[in-house]
């Protein structure tokens, strides 16, 4: 496949894709032809697919998630780790209804789910994802792992978290709620 659909496909542009192709880090196979045409080998897994999912929070932190993404694709090939896609997505971690990661988690050709921290996957419950993927033979790889070493301190954080989200969520829908209402008292019949 040519340079350009294998950068799309792992949610990178061209032109980062051709730097790595000239500075030698393209993490797949690539050979250029006499006509200028960079085709890469798509690597060939018979497990099944494995995929990396970034993510980030808010949209203003597009230009982190695709260092993330850059990141995710060079500790990839240091280990040895072919991935045949990347998927993106802006959302909290705390967010149930992300609807990227729902497919990929319904996907059984995704046998291998590639993140940078477990954080990016889901701020808590990450122990039940990877055992209800281990039942169907598929696995999470973290490729940085170095979290909070104490269980506890992770655990409270991440409980304090959920609940101010929950809270400042409820505010911002009462403002809205107000607003709203106020708006209608005031349109004209």
């Amino acid at each position: 496949m040519k340079l350009s659909e294998w950068a799309r496909g792992q949610g990178v542009t061209y032109r980062t894709a051709w730097n790595w192709f000239r500075a030698g880090t393209l993490p797949v196979p690539a050979r250029q032809l006499d006509t200028g045409t960079i085709l890469v080998e798509p690597p060939t897994t018979e497990d099944g697919r494995t995929v990396a999912y970034c993510r980030m929070s808010s949209a203003d932190q597009c230009d982190d998630l695709d260092r993330q993404v850059g990141r995710v694709a060079q500790e990839c090939a240091r280990r040895g780790i072919a991935l045949d896609s990347t998927i993106t997505e802006i959302g909290s971690g705390l967010n149930g209804n992300r609807n990227k990661l729902a497919k990929l988690l319904a996907d059984p050709t995704a046998t291998t789910i590639v993140v940078e921290h477990r954080e990016r996957l889901a701020r808590f419950g990450v122990e039940h994802l990877e055992a209800a993927l281990s039942a169907q033979s598929r696995r999470i790889v973290v490729l940085n792992d170095a979290d909070v070493e104490d269980d506890l301190v992770r655990d409270v954080t991440e409980v304090l978290t959920s609940m101010c989200a929950r809270l400042y969520g409820r505010r911002s829908a009462a403002k809205r709620a107000k607003a709203a209402m106020k708006a209608a008292e005031v349109a004209p019949r």
